[in-house]
């Protein structure tokens, strides 16, 4: 029994270094000095954007695959390897041939973000690995399966949000003045959340105040509770425009001023833009006056500009006091000896028929 014990034990322990030697079963070392990072975390459409792969170690051996939205990025070129792009993946191949003398210690690779990209778009690189090993391949690494990833966002160059305020005429004191406020851009960055609000320094006893009605027909003073819902609306988006029909008040004659302001709720309303407009309002009788004086309001983004035309006064009159009476004679008239002449020859004409008759 013991030599049967004896022969089993030695089967078992020659089928195992045999089994070793067959399959060159080695068990690698984990590889946990990789990291990723790129040369720019926002990519603009037909911008490149490069991600290095380092290694953190000396490697003779490696292939890696690198995944990418191709919605959003095309490849364009690496450094360090053999690619293979499928569209959706590039696999990275490289082998030390020298032996040792040419391993790396990191890789790089090119990609593009397409054209035509009109909104923000978060996205990553995600790297996978396996067939590391150092410079002699006296060392092997396990393989990366969980991939390491690394963000980026693929967005357009956005165009600053405009605002206007623009009115036709003067302003009256006492008087609604309606006013359009307008909010514009040919390409703006997406807000969830944005809101207009506004703020304002009048004279000494005066108040403005600049209403507006919503979709839900709900009326709003800009100056004293902003606009719309105070959770703010979506905005943002090509060709960008938001038009807002106000009625504004200013209960005293003098100079106002009124910063209107598009804010992110989100973002413990950080200011997105801003602007500030001058107004000036006038009593009823400035009013008149300046309508009897000429004087037209010309409306440029808010400010209302008079333009005054000058006015010659009593021209028509000093020009009559000029003239004189009687106009002076000039000159001689040809006409008086023409007549004399032919009165005389018809007269000698007329005697001379006289005394044929006798």
């Amino acid at each position: 029994m013991k030599k049967i014990l004896s022969i089993l034990t030695i089967l078992t322990i020659f089928t195992l270094l045999f089994s070793s030697i067959l399959i060159g079963k080695v068990y690698a070392v984990q590889l946990d000095t990789i990291t990723l990072d790129v040369d720019k975390t926002i990519v603009n459409p037909g911008d490149n954007v490069t991600l290095n792969i380092n290694f953190g170690k000396v490697l003779g051996a490696y292939t890696f695959d690198i995944a990418y939205d191709n919605k959003l990025l095309e490849y364009v070129s690496c450094e360090g390897g053999t690619p293979n792009d499928n569209g959706t993946r590039v696999r990275v191949v490289f082998y030390d041939s020298t032996g040792g003398t040419a391993s790396r210690s990191n890789m790089s690779i090119k990609f593009k973000a397409k054209e035509g990209i009109i909104t923000s778009n978060p996205t990553d690189l995600s790297v996978t690995a396996e067939g590391m090993a150092n410079a002699d391949a006296s060392e092997q690494y396990d393989d990366i399966g969980v991939p390491i990833v690394k963000n980026i966002v693929v967005e357009p160059k956005y165009e600053d949000y405009n605002i206007d305020l623009a009115y036709s005429g003067n302003i009256i004191e006492n008087v609604e003045k309606e006013m359009t406020l307008t909010i514009s851009s040919k390409l703006g960055k997406n807000y969830e959340h944005a809101r207009i609000i506004a703020e304002a320094t009048t004279p000494d006893g005066g108040q403005v105040i600049l209403k507006g009605t919503d979709e839900q027909d709900l009326e709003h003073d800009i100056i004293q509770s902003g606009w719309g819902d105070a959770s703010g609306y979506k905005i943002g988006g090509q060709d960008m425009k938001k038009v807002l029909s106000l009625r504004g008040l200013f209960t005293k004659a003098g100079a106002y001023t009124i910063k209107i302001k598009l804010i992110d709720r989100d973002s413990s309303d950080a200011e997105i833009a801003s602007k500030t407009f001058s107004l000036t309002a006038m009593t009823e009788e400035q009013n008149n006056q300046t309508n009897n004086g000429g004087t037209t309001g010309e409306t440029n983004n808010g400010e209302n500009r008079n333009t005054t035309s000058p006015v010659e006064e009593n021209n028509t009159n000093t020009q009559n006091e000029n003239l004189p009476e009687t106009l002076p004679k000039t000159g001689k008239n040809v006409y008086i000896p023409i007549i004399i002449l032919a009165i005389a020859l018809i007269t000698t004409g007329v005697v001379l028929q006289r005394k044929n008759k006798f």
